[in-house]
């Protein structure tokens, strides 16, 4: 496996082979543009669980708008209409913006953080004719001072700057209280307003039988199905995370694109710092911060030697993932089941801003969860689990 074959540029390349749902989504969207191109306020729904080809398809989108917008006819309706991409995600922002620099029709600024948008448009007053949003179960649920950001929700706002609003959104991908989505709040913001909703079922990122994506999904539930056989995907559970990292070198070494993984259980502070994952004879730094490097976490060949989290990783593909299942997750026996400990979670700002938000223990291990369902479905050909939990671990060796 090449190199090139394994960049995430050539992953969500606009000018990548659609599937027939993709091409009918694409299309869908394309027309809701042009016939609400002139409403006040317009809002496209996509929906699709983790690996299921979103991202892609919503960069064919905006690469299909903005061609048309600045090389079509003059007679086309989406004719110099001004659109954005925008993400909150600094990763997939960096990974757009790269991909931008090689197509003739997108630029670096054509893509933006929500905040940023909503800031300069409220200084400005300048609309957008369409906004599409990537990962828009990022989006700000309640004020972030500390991102500047002072009004209420990110899509409101969104709504307000834009006359169409295409956003792609997963319910088991909110990470924190403060982007704290839920199907029934998304679906509010369709009241009044014209809109639509599609859903994207099939599964492009893991290179899976139905048996053993079945097993992942549930795994990121909590849930302890019986591991199946499959010779087309590599599943190994590990009694040592020493092991587990070795093999995954070995990995990275002959494919390229092999990274491990960990929950948030382990100390990390931005403070310029290196911070440690320890498990037994198993040592290594989490991820360094690095803002200004111009490729994503995932593609950068030095991060072989750090171990990535949730907020690293998000929206991105791996050849093998290597993942560690921390302290906050245990096996609970009386349930046959992944039991929760939100106070042995360490990102503890995933959980600030609990205003209104109803039964705040469970919702915490429900973003514990998500979190784990992220970081478990990144692999396309493999998965190395180890967990901290010696319990769970071993309920985890068993078939």
């Amino acid at each position: 496996m090449s190199v090139s074959d394994n960049a995430a540029t050539r992953k969500l390349s606009p000018e990548l082979a659609l599937s027939g749902p993709q091409m009918d989504l694409l299309h869908r969207v394309v027309s809701f543009c042009e016939r609400h191109r002139k409403d006040d306020s317009a809002l496209f729904i996509i929906e699709g669980a983790a690996g299921t080809g979103k991202s892609v398809v919503l960069n064919a989108i905006f690469n299909t708008l903005q061609t048309r917008a600045r090389s079509g006819s003059p007679a086309d309706p989406l004719k110099d209409l001004r659109n954005m991409l925008i993400v909150n995600h600094p990763e997939m922002l960096k990974l757009y913006r790269n991909i931008a620099a090689t197509m003739p029709n997108l630029r670096k600024s054509d893509y933006e953080r929500p905040t940023t948008f909503i800031n300069k448009s409220a200084k400005t007053g300048k609309h957008a004719d369409i906004v599409l949003v990537d990962e828009a179960h990022l989006l700000l649920t309640r004020p972030d001072r500390y991102n500047h950001f002072s009004q209420q929700n990110h899509l409101e706002e969104l709504l307000r700057w834009a006359r169409i609003v295409v956003v792609v959104f997963d319910p088991l991908q909110v990470l924190k209280f403060k982007s704290h989505w839920s199907t029934d709040l998304l679906e509010s913001f369709r009241k009044g307003r014209p809109s639509e909703t599609f859903h994207l079922e099939t599964q492009f990122r893991v290179a899976a039988s139905a048996a053993t994506c079945s097993w992942i999904d549930a795994l990121g539930q909590g849930r302890i199905l019986p591991r199946p056989q499959d010779p087309g995907f590599d599943l190994r559970i590990y009694d040592d995370c020493a092991k587990l990292y070795a093999d995954l070198r070995d990995c990275n070494a002959k494919h390229g694109l092999c990274r491990l993984l960990s929950t948030y259980d382990y100390p990390y502070t931005l403070n310029g710092e290196d911070h440690f994952i320890t498990e037994g004879a198993f040592h290594l730094r989490w991820d360094r911060s690095l803002p200004s490097e111009k490729l994503p976490w995932a593609e950068r060949p030095d991060t072989i030697d750090e171990v990535g989290s949730v907020y690293t990783i998000q929206g991105f593909d791996l050849n093998y993932a290597g993942v560690i299942l921390g302290p906050s997750l245990f096996y609970d026996a009386e349930h046959d089941q992944i039991g929760v400990r939100p106070e042995r979670y360490e990102d503890t700002a995933a959980f600030q801003g609990r205003k209104g938000i109803t039964a705040p223990e469970e919702a915490k291990k429900r973003v514990i969860l998500n979190a784990l369902n992220v970081i478990l479905t990144r692999g396309i050909h493999g998965l190395f689990l180890y967990a901290h939990d010696p319990a769970l671990r071993n309920r985890l060796l068993q078939r």
